[in-house]
């Protein structure tokens, strides 16, 4: 709600939002949840009661830098599918997902009083497919499910994009960053009289771990912004507001190198550079925008409400202890295993996100030789005799690791984290895990156990069970280590808040307003996960460019508050606010 007062006052007029299918369907035998923060009622009569028009865009597929591109990996690990096309193993699910989410819409609609003024078939089709006989399907399927309001695509805003994703019977939109006047003028050639409506104007843009850090100048996005507007055409912001992918809903991209080789994972910030910043701060960007949409419309601009535009309430900084729970291999070998020759993909496990702990027995001989992964997907963690050996991903799985043994049988371990599921390009919906084999040398291993490793299924009391401290011998918890690999898995912090969810200090001014936000970073921690009171607030990696997480302030708690991390490689001592 908060959020959206903030698109009100920059001087939209409609919201525009994805529906991810995975987000309220995980698993293929649940019924689809759209209830606490999956109510997407509740967010569409929020904007309704703010006074915005709503755009919907269902998809099924919607990139968004979303895992998998919101499809289930359930569906898409499907053997031999014909993914967004017109294959009818797809088209039959798809066609369930509809028939459950199309109610939480219909009624919705501005026919019938409420907010939806239309709603997108697909998305960005040209950029992936020629089927058009599918996106006909969509359509129907849209219309026969009671959707009356105007219906569109969206695509590119070249000759090449709509030649796959437009519809000559259906409204045509664009999506892209700049040269507005351009496509402007490809829609005046290809789509006479049809409004000309950019429904993605990417004023900013969107980060993988490793890279640098994206910004676009709130006066260069403003100057595009008012090329399409001075020429009568609409925008949306993307984003206006991006939010946080809270969990493990980050996706990837590809960079299209031969493999799985150019993975790019996408952090768990999705600020996007956007006009209404990731914790709501007001930024340049904001203000900027705020003056073209005002004076496209013609309104008159009055100044944005004081509670807006100050600053967010957070914590005060602090420093808080970290002590060690249960080590990473006692997690990672506990539960039940399945049992296969071949080493089985997290599909076949059944696994969504999270990792997959593998193990198997094998010969290693009396000399120097290397373990190697074909079809790793994505980063693993290699063991042998208990012993740590090495990391591999993507990029170095086949070159291996380097292991001497002493020609006797030894066991091998290697966890594999899913670091996110490729949402956009010819290779969305590959699979995770190891799809090819492992060898020792050229001979591959057989005979494995898989234990699977859905990290957001854990609930605040096995995170507490996990992040136990440890005892020595005497019952007495061990004093704090040293860094070293070998404490890797769980640790905890505790932070205590007084009413309110505010820091007992005082320092944060004693305010009693809503609950102050807080960032939070992992100084020394390499790369894993973070929970705050059994919440999922994401990964976190050393190699930037993102080196906090957000935490909402309703995330926090009058009392006790307890962050768990589970590292993967080396921790740190303390956690930081």
């Amino acid at each position: 709600e908060d959020r959206i007062a903030r698109l009100v006052a920059m001087g939209a007029n409609t919201l525009d939002t994805y529906v991810a299918w995975n987000f309220h369907q995980l698993r293929r035998e649940d019924r689809p949840d759209f209830t606490g923060w999956k109510d997407l009622v509740r967010f569409i009569t929020l904007a309704g009661d703010a006074g915005l028009d709503v755009i919907v865009r269902p998809g099924p597929y919607i990139c968004a830098e979303w895992d998998n591109g919101g499809l289930p990996a359930w569906l898409t690990g499907t053997t031999g599918i014909g993914l967004r096309s017109s294959d009818p193993v797809f088209t039959a699910a798809v066609g369930q997902w509809f028939d459950e989410l199309l109610p939480q819409l219909v009624p919705l609609q501005a026919a019938n009083g409420g907010p939806i003024v239309a709603v997108q078939i697909e998305n960005e089709y040209g950029s992936y497919g020629d089927d058009k006989q599918y996106l006909r399907w969509n359509k129907a399927v849209l219309r026969e499910g009671g959707i009356t309001e105007m219906l569109f695509t969206a695509d590119g805003g070249t000759d090449y994009f709509l030649d796959g994703g437009a519809l000559p019977d259906t409204w045509a939109t664009a999506t892209l960053g700049s040269r507005g006047d351009e496509a402007i003028g490809v829609w005046e050639r290809r789509r006479p009289g049809e409004p000309f409506f950019n429904v993605e104007f990417w004023n900013g843009w969107f980060d993988h771990w490793g890279e640098t850090h994206h910004t676009r100048s709130a006066g260069e996005a403003a100057g595009e912004a008012r090329k399409m507007l001075g020429r009568g055409g609409s925008i949306c912001l993307y984003m206006a507001h991006g939010g946080t992918n809270f969990g493990l809903g980050a996706g990837a991209n590809h960079d299209g190198s031969v493999g799985g080789a150019g993975l790019q994972p996408t952090i768990t910030s999705y600020d996007s550079d956007a006009p209404i910043a990731e914790d709501g701060r007001l930024t340049e960007k904001f203000h900027a925008m705020r003056a073209e949409f005002h004076a496209a419309s013609g309104q008159n601009m009055l100044p944005v409400p004081e509670v807006l535009s100050r600053a967010p309430i957070t914590l005060a900084s602090r420093v808080l202890p970290v002590q060690a729970g249960v080590p990473l291999l006692d997690f990672v070998r506990s539960g039940p295993a399945v049992s296969s020759v071949s080493p089985l993909s997290f599909e076949q496990l059944g696994l969504d996100r999270g990792m997959v702990h593998y193990s198997a027995t094998a010969v290693l001989p009396a000399a120097e030789t290397t373990v190697k992964i074909l079809g790793l997907h994505d980063r693993a963690y290699v063991w042998i005799d208990g012993g740590y050996v090495g990391v591999l991903d993507s990029s170095t799985a086949e070159e291996g690791v380097k292991v001497t043994g002493v020609g006797e049988a030894a066991r091998v371990e290697i966890l594999v984290e899913n670091q996110g599921r490729i949402n956009y390009g010819p290779l969305f919906g590959q699979g995770k895990g190891i799809l090819g084999g492992v060898l020792i040398g050229q001979r591959y291993i057989f005979h494995w156990e898989q234990r699977t490793m859905p990290l957001e299924d854990l609930d605040e009391p096995a995170l507490e069970s996990l992040a136990a401290a440890e005892q020595d011998g005497s019952g007495m918890e061990q004093e704090q280590r040293q860094p070293t690999r070998a404490s890797s898995g769980f640790h905890r912090a505790e932070l205590e808040l007084g009413g309110g969810g505010h820091d007992d200090s005082g320092l944060d001014g004693g305010c009693n307003g809503p609950a102050a936000d807080a960032h939070l970073a992992l100084p020394g921690f390499v790369k894993g996960f973070v929970w705050i009171n059994g919440f999922l607030l994401g990964r976190y990696w050393e190699t930037g460019p993102q080196v906090t997480l957000y935490i909402p302030g309703p995330l926090l708690r009058s009392g006790k508050n307890r962050i768990t991390v589970l590292e993967l490689e080396r921790p740190g001592s303390t956690l930081e606010l």
